[in-house]
């Protein structure tokens, strides 16, 4: 299997694969300064909720080391900067709940460590560390768990996704792209149809990129041939990643999520969303108190230096949109799937097991 890790540590910076430039380059970005790492996140050189969340913990690793060398070693100076920079990264992308949960997991880190202020920086990275691993270990469970709920069907499964929950938006495994995975090393799987995901095209840059290094069969189909490839029998079951998760099961995703979901329930096919731990924010009731980003009209007016559209019109481009619980089949999480009526109460029994 080919190995994919958008974000990786070495000596002292960190290494992002531009998502931008793929599929038609591989590109490793060198970030050596916290500033930097907002704005990668923001320009979406790294997206995806679990992968955003850990580039935002190495992007406080990096402002540490920033603080020692600018500043005297001084606790509450050093502890007083890192929040700064922590809000910065934190209003990068507003939607993501995983980057507020790991940032949050680096301020306590450094807030509760005795160590010295000169060793702080390192055990900041350690902590950033914990995070890659543990959410690499995650998706592979989720994969896991994705495959034994998968529907049994005579032939192998035609499965759909909507933009990229794969190795390049997690730590290197997937969520929703870990589920095929799983399915596709089990040879459980005969092909994946992968939306185009508009505006930003990450179906049909990233997901079909990842599935044709792993010799996956994938076909790209636009967005609004969902419902026909369904109508069509070519879709056994739709299996798609999130930004956040709210406590009724409300889930925000790339925006096309919603129509998605909407078909699926028309034609009587499973609809599931796989995501960690740190895609659920209890604080929420339910869906409509997610933000969504809005993202720039130019990806939208654009397609590189083609324009799109007359001169004059106006544009609506949010990142996201959400889809209700009532649509979901089932939630995949690392430690099982759960219906979305009862995510909130056993997801509690199961993390405190």
């Amino acid at each position: 299997m080919t190995q994919i890790y958008p974000v990786l540590w070495f000596q002292d910076h960190a290494l992002l694969i531009d998502q931008n430039r793929l599929p038609q380059e591989y590109t490793q970005i060198k970030i050596s300064r916290s500033g930097e790492m907002a704005w990668a996140i923001k320009t979406m050189v790294v997206r995806g909720a679990p992968a955003i969340g850990v580039a935002a913990a190495y992007g406080l690793v990096l402002g540490a080391q920033e603080i020692l060398r600018d500043h005297p070693p001084d606790r509450q100076i050093f502890l007083d900067h890192l929040r700064s920079i922590a809000e910065e990264i934190r209003s990068t992308r507003p939607t993501a709940v995983n980057l507020f949960w790991a940032v949050d997991k680096m301020l306590r880190a450094a807030h509760q460590s005795g160590v010295a202020v000169a060793h702080l920086p390192g055990i900041l990275l350690e902590k950033a560390e914990e995070i890659r691993r543990q959410d690499l270990y995650t998706c592979q469970q989720i994969g896991a768990h994705g495959l034994a709920v998968l529907p049994a069907t005579p032939h192998r499964l035609r499965l759909l996704t909507h933009c990229n929950a794969g190795a390049l938006a997690t730590a290197g495994y997937g969520t929703a792209l870990g589920v095929v995975r799983s399915a596709w090393t089990e040879g459980r799987l005969e092909r994946l149809y992968a939306d185009e995901t508009r505006p930003r095209l990450q179906g049909a840059r990233l997901t079909a990129w990842e599935c044709v290094q792993e010799g996956i069969p994938v076909t790209v189909i636009t967005d609004s041939m969902a419902a026909h490839c369904m109508q069509q029998g070519l879709i056994d079951a739709v299996v798609v990643g999130a930004d956040r998760i709210a406590a009724n099961g409300d889930t925000a995703n790339k925006i096309g999520t919603y129509n998605v979901a909407l078909a699926a329930q028309a034609h009587g096919i499973p609809f599931f969303v796989a995501a960690p731990q740190s895609t659920l924010d209890l604080s929420l009731a339910d869906g409509s108190g997610i933000p969504i980003e809005q993202r720039p009209p130019e990806e939208v007016s654009r397609l590189g230096e083609v324009s799109l559209t007359p001169a004059g019109v106006s544009f609506y481009n949010p990142a996201f949109d959400i889809t209700p619980a009532a649509l979901i089949t089932g939630i995949i999480t690392e430690h099982g799937t759960f219906k979305p009526q009862d995510l909130a109460a056993k997801f509690v029994l199961a993390t405190s097991d």
